[in-house]
Parts: C-alpha cells; structure tokens; sequence
C-alpha cells in the first residue's frame, strides 16, 4: 500500500510541475487549471484511503466547511479583489503551520516522531521552523490584506528604528529555536510563535502600496516553504514537494516583478513606497501646465483617421470591468482597417498576468497581445495609443527625472506616438503617489472618467 500511495502522490507531483507550467502563458492556463486540479485530487483521494487515518468525521465536517466558504468567495470575488484574496488565503496556510507545529509538539506520538521530552532535534527543528515561518506568513498576509483592501492605508507607515527592531526579532526568534531545541519547553515555543507573528506585522507595515503586489508574491512563498515544513512534520513527501515548488515559484515570480520595477527585494522591504489612489490631488494643473481635456467624440474622430492603434490596459481597466468594452472597440477599429495592438506592462494590475486573464476573459485573440519588450519600439511608429487606467507604468518620469522614486522603472513608450489618449477617473497620482508628467504633454488628450462608460461612449460615437 505504501508504494502504491508513493506511485499516486508521484504523479500528483508531476500534475503540478505541469500546471505551473501551463499557467506560464494564457493560452495554456486552462490545461495549468486543469492538470493542478486532477493532481489535488489524486493527492485528497489517495490522502483519504491511506491507513493513516483514523476517522473520516471531521475530515467531511473540514471539507464541508471549508469547501463551502471557498465556494462562496469564488463566486462573489472580483478579478480586481485576487491580489487581496491571495494574501488571505496565504494567511491560513501559515496559520495551519503553526497549528500543525503546535500539535506535533504537544502530541507527537501522534505524528510518529517520538514522546513529549524525547523529541529528535530534526523534529524541534523543523517545528520551530514551521511556526516561525507560518506565523510571519500569517500577521503579513493579513497586513497585505488590508493594505490592497484599503482597510489600512497603502502608505508606508515607518516607525523609529525599524530596521533595528525588525532585526532584533529576527535574530530574538533564532535563538529562541535553538533554545527550544536544547530545552523542548513550551513557553520557548510560543515565544516563537509570539516574536515571528510581531515580526509578520512589522515587516510588512512600512512598505507602500506600490509595492504590495511584490510582497504578496513573497508571501506566497513564505507560505510554500510553511507548507513544506509541515511536510516534514507530517512525513507527506507530496507535501513536502508541493510546499517546494509554491516557495520556489512565489520567489522567482517576486523576482520578475522586481525585475519589472528595475528594484531589488531588500529596496522593496527596505524602502518601500506608494499610496492609495484616493489621496492623490486632483488638480488639473501643475504648475504652468495644463492637461487638454477631451471628449467620446473626439477620440472616436481620433480612432476611426488612425492607422495604427496600441491598446495599453492598467489597473483601471480592472476596475470599470472594461475589456469587453475594449475587446468591443477594437473589433470596430479593425473591421475600418485599423491595426490594433495590446501593450502589456511586467507589473500592470497587480500581479503578473492580470491584464492577460482580463483580455482573455474578453476572448482578445493572443496573438494581439504583446509583452513590453515585444512592442516598446512600436510607439513612434504608432497614430494612436489608447491608454486604460494604467498609469505608473506609462510614467516618463521613470527615464528623464532622477529625483523620482521609480526612475529606472522599465515603462511603456507610449509618450512616443503620435496621439496618447489617456483613460482615468481624476488627473490625481496613481498608486505608487506620483504625479504623471505624460498627462500635461500636447500629444495627451485626457479622457476624464469611468473606463468602461468611456469606452462604450467612443463605440457610440464612431458607430
């Protein structure tokens, strides 16, 4: 039986190497889905038959439970509430290392790993660990949470010696562990659980807004890596290399996000920055500038004389729910001999392939869609670039002013083209706080207001 349950989780574990693999790219996402679901059900099923279970009642009672609020929450989620909702869900896999540390410890006879008093120093090891890990998961995943809910502001709230303090916990929670594994005292376990669950909190407070998609991709890998520690405790090689491959997925996909802000993951924990949109100004002017404010009417004259037309989406496309509508533009434009185009920014949304799944969901063909590196030099040579509610990645201050706190950024090229129609609610900042030169240039006509009520208006009008 035990090398047969071997064989089952084996190909589980194949099942996942190949969704991650398919979620890759768009056009491969639903077989990524598919096959990361049949491998998770093979991994519950042959779970549920193995002779280490006892009792199947609060297993069904586990499932039902929470089976139905996932049920729930899959159905009521917004596209533009995922971020948040992965920081949630990243939170119970931490605290379910710390429960799952917290009863090896008191219990691990249970566990087959020896008696209470008598535990082998791999064992405490790797229960220290876990918690240690689990519990900074936990309090940060909340704290991100909140930030990209907007139950607490997206500003960076730093505090006196932070760096110091955040250090001093770290180093407080390591020789806690090796106090633990030398004593096996329970006070010293929940110290650990104590100073890793302040730790969570005071790492992830004072890194802004602009930042957090970063942070909770690095909180996904925290919580693989709390999922491969309970694999250990547990003895589930599948969860042992299950919690591997999201630890290292979470932090290669921090790296490209990092990669795509030209920042590094100790700029970004260290100097974070950025707010919520709704503490922008919204003035129309900045100094001795002023935006050229314009209509549905007058993009759709602009649209239908042009002969080359980029699409750039953002964050506010999102919101409005706007792709169809955009999807719905496009197919006009061409059906007129228009040569029209999606530029996708690395971080555009927030997290990688946001802007993709929204596009996909409005069935824009793939071959339309084109990573920045692809398409950047296209702008001086393209009549019209339509910009949706994207508004960081589209900043020039990213190339030409040294004082801006993303200068360096790798941004879209759109202030090339010929015409910038820019889509936005208010002239205010966008989400990491600065303001937009591109909004003031006299190629940039400003279309004030909902993206996809916009969008619908220009179709009207060239209609």
């Amino acid at each position: 039986m035990q090398e047969f349950t071997g064989l089952i989780y084996l190909i589980a574990a194949v099942c996942f190497i190949m969704a991650l693999r398919g979620l890759s790219h768009p056009e491969t996402a639903r077989s990524g889905l598919m096959y990361g679901m049949v491998g998770m059900a093979l991994a519950i099923a042959t779970t549920l038959f193995s002779d280490v279970i006892t009792s199947y009642i609060p297993i069904i009672a586990g499932v039902a439970v929470g089976g139905g609020i996932g049920a729930m929450i899959a159905k009521k989620i917004e596209m533009t509430a995922l971020p948040q909702l992965m920081a949630a869900f990243h939170s119970l896999v931490g605290l379910a290392a710390v429960f799952v540390a917290g009863a090896a410890f008191y219990d691990p006879a249970a566990f087959n790993i020896g008696e209470p008093g008598a535990l082998k120093i791999s064992s405490l090891i790797e229960m220290g660990l876990g918690a240690a890990i689990g519990a900074i998961t936990f309090t940060g995943s909340l704290i991100a949470w909140g930030k990209l809910q907007g139950t607490i502001s997206g500003k960076p709230l730093v505090y006196p010696m932070q760096h110091q303090i955040n250090m001093g916990l770290g180093v407080a929670a390591i020789v806690l562990i090796g106090i633990f594994c030398m004593t096996q005292s329970p006070l010293i376990f929940w110290l650990i659980v104590l100073a890793a669950l302040a730790l969570g909190v005071l790492l992830i407070v004072p890194i802004g807004g602009a930042d957090m998609p970063v942070i909770v991709s690095m909180l996904n890998s925290y919580s693989g890596w709390a999922a491969a520690g309970i694999g250990f405790t547990l003895q589930n090689p599948l969860l042992i290399v299950t919690g591997a491959l999201v630890g290292a997925s979470g932090a290669i996909l921090s790296y490209i996000m990092c990669k795509g802000m030209n920042r590094s993951l100790l700029n970004v924990i260290l100097g974070g920055f950025g707010g919520d949109d709704a503490a922008a100004g919204a003035a129309a002017d900045m100094g001795d500038r002023s935006a050229k404010l314009g209509a549905a009417e007058d993009a759709a004259y602009i649209l239908k004389n042009a002969g080359k037309v980029i699409i750039v989406p953002g964050y506010g496309m999102a919101v409005a729910q706007a792709q169809h509508a955009l999807r719905e533009m496009a197919d006009l434009l061409k059906s007129e001999g228009v040569d029209v185009k999606y530029a996708i920014h690395p971080v555009a949304g927030r997290m990688p392939g946001h802007m993709n799944v929204l596009l996909a969901e409005a069935n824009v063909p793939y071959d339309e869609v084109f990573e920045q590196e692809d398409i950047n030099r296209d702008f001086s040579q393209t009549d019209v670039v339509y910009v949706v509610g994207a508004n960081d990645i589209t900043n020039p201050a990213a190339k030409k002013d040294p004082s801006s706190p993303i200068y360096g950024m790798p941004v879209l090229d759109v202030e090339n083209a010929k015409t910038v129609l820019f889509v936005k609610r208010s002239l205010g900042s966008g989400y990491a706080g600065i303001d937009n030169p591109l909004f003031y240039q006299d190629n940039t006509m400003m279309l004030l207001g909902d993206a996809k009520k916009m969008t619908e208006d220009i179709i009207k009008a060239m209609e």
